[in-house]
């Protein structure tokens, strides 16, 4: 919590209890949530928390990069906050969504900012990479041997 409480003032952003408790969860919580799943597991804790205040407070933290959006091929967004740099797997049949980081990972993540700054002339501000293929359970189910 106070990582988080933290974050948003370096942000300069008004701490709100929303803001705050959002921002915790997401950081404390790698299960790449919907609004609708944020709502429900903080019913508790902020009752009148609505979704049209998940929205604004996720957006917010989108634009500042803190946090990231996530579409995983059945038409609705998650979310994933982005203290750590890594990216993601999604699973194309099911919808999961991995974290996936190795060491050497920042290293080449900024090779390839520095390259692309230098094929294309932008000023890089940063970078969301995601890979999309078949989880192991979905290989599973669909009788999938990778190996062959």
């Amino acid at each position: 919590m106070a990582e988080t409480l933290q974050v948003l003032k370096e942000h300069s952003l008004r701490v709100t209890p929303q803001r705050h408790i959002i921002l915790a969860y997401l950081a404390s919580h790698h299960n790449h949530p919907s609004v609708e799943t944020i709502r429900a597991a903080l019913s508790k804790q902020l009752p009148n928390l609505g979704a049209a205040t998940i929205y604004n407070t996720l957006n917010t933290f989108v634009e500042l990069g803190l946090v990231v959006e996530l579409q995983n091929g059945d038409g609705s967004t998650h979310y994933d906050y982005f203290g750590d740099p890594h990216y993601h797997a999604i699973c194309t049949n099911c919808g999961k969504i991995v974290d996936v980081a190795y060491p050497g990972f920042k290293e080449d993540e900024n090779r390839l900012e520095s390259q692309t700054a230098e094929l294309t002339g932008y000023l890089i501000s940063g970078n969301h990479m995601e890979v999309y293929g078949l989880c192991p359970d979905c290989q599973k189910k669909l009788r999938i041997n990778p190996k062959k």
